[in-house]
């Protein structure tokens, strides 16, 4: 009898890794998309219950944030499909956006 292999069929999300950075520190700098995950948000002090891991590189190297801002949310799910891809974040008024 052959048996499956657990890798055969496991689906497991490709982990993000790479230095952590703060938002402050790549905002209006061009950036390359990578990757991302959204999940529960461990700390309740903004209006968001989510948390945004981006990956992304700078000059080839991996770097990632976390941010509960829901307009990043919003634009990295309705254009996940775009990723890889270039940006720059920035801060409009109290939020932050690609653009």
């Amino acid at each position: 009898m052959q048996y499956k292999r657990f890798s055969d069929f496991a689906e497991e999300p490709e982990l993000l890794n790479g230095n952590k950075l703060k938002i402050e520190e790549i905002l209006n700098k061009e950036i390359l998309i990578t990757g991302f995950k959204i999940s529960d948000s461990k700390f309740h002090k903004s209006n968001s219950l989510k948390c945004l891991t981006l990956q992304f590189q700078v000059d080839d190297e991996k770097h990632v944030i976390f941010t509960g801002s829901m307009v990043l949310i919003g634009q990295v799910e309705k254009y996940k499909d775009e990723i890889p891809f270039i940006t720059t974040i920035r801060k409009i008024d109290k939020y932050y956006s690609f653009i």
